[in-house]
């Protein structure tokens, strides 16, 4: 091997050996950062278990304090998502597969510009907008709906509600879910597509036949990023929302339970003492509900890659 080849050789593998270096450095950072997180939050958050009704607001335990912030949690992000999932798949196969390249470039544009729009933007147009203009179809739920829980009412006047609430976190999320899912059906096997059409498939049962089942794990990553996306916003919901802390499955009434992010959001300026150590404890509480989402996605998705034997 020649002098010119070796040294070529060599500082390739330097290269390489920098490159692999640098990223296992990078990932390293993570999971510190992460750890540190985790250690923050549980050594502060500890000290809430000793807390008592003044620190809680009146709740008389810890477990009676985070529970309706939690349920509220969960309920805001599972109505945005049974919202955004639907709405963001079908506008990802209209950009990818129905609409004409143009428009659905066009489209695809202006879905991508909702997610560079702040959270605080999205909650004045909450309040000023869309709470006012959702206030009829309350009344029209709660006057003939009212036997369900969901709506018995008594509707709220302003239109702050929990389903509201859970309309602009759909909104927030709807170009994540929408770019992720519209990226996976455009890497659907072209073959498999045009298999389907010659052997006259419409382009529905087409998209159905084979792009939807290639893409299976790919929209549940997707919409699992969203449900994070939506379990964890705070300025949007602590806007919009008009929160007494309470276990309730009405959506249209002004008594609303609270979500965890907005009332540290709304509580931590003013808090002292065990009240902060209770909020820290509420936020760890909110990070492991997240990371139990984001383990749960990403145990959906190896399940189904060794299903397709990848």
């Amino acid at each position: 091997m020649s002098t010119d080849v070796w040294a070529g050789t060599a500082r390739r593998r330097l290269a390489d050996h920098a490159f692999a270096g640098t990223t296992r450095s990078a990932g390293l950072v993570i999971l510190l950062a992460l750890v540190g997180v985790v250690v923050f939050l549980t050594g502060e958050g500890l000290p809430a278990l000793t807390a008592g009704a003044v620190d809680l607001r009146g709740h008389g335990n810890l477990v009676a304090y985070l529970w309706p912030l939690l349920f509220g949690t969960v309920l805001a992000a599972a109505l945005a998502m049974l919202i955004a999932a639907p709405l963001s798949i079908g506008v990802a196969l209209a950009t990818s597969h129905f609409a004409p390249r143009p428009v659905g470039r066009a489209i695809g544009y202006a879905v991508d510009l909702l997610a560079a729009i702040p959270s605080v933007v999205y909650g004045l147009w909450g309040i000023g907008v869309l709470g006012p203009w959702l206030v009829p179809i309350y009344q029209w739920l709660g006057e003939h709906l009212s036997w369900l829980p969901f709506f018995s009412g008594p509707v709220s006047a302003t239109g702050r509600t929990i389903l509201t609430a859970a309309v602009v976190l759909a909104i927030m999320v709807l170009p994540i879910v929408t770019a992720i899912a519209r990226e996976i059906f455009t890497q659907t096997p072209t073959l498999q597509e045009e298999a389907a059409l010659a052997l006259g498939a419409t382009r529905w049962e087409m998209v159905r036949l084979a792009v939807l089942p290639h893409a299976r794990a790919g929209l549940v990553s997707a919409v699992m990023l969203g449900l994070g996306r939506a379990l964890g916003e705070t300025m949007a919901v602590a806007m919009v929302l008009s929160a007494t802390g309470v276990v309730t499955l009405d959506l249209t009434s002004s008594t609303n339970p609270s979500t965890i992010a907005a009332n540290i959001a709304l509580n931590f300026p003013e808090s002292s003492g065990l009240a902060v150590n209770a909020l820290i404890a509420s936020g760890l509480v909110l990070f492991a509900l997240t990371l139990a989402v984001n383990v749960a996605a990403r145990a959906v998705v190896a399940s189904r890659a060794r299903s397709l034997g990848r």
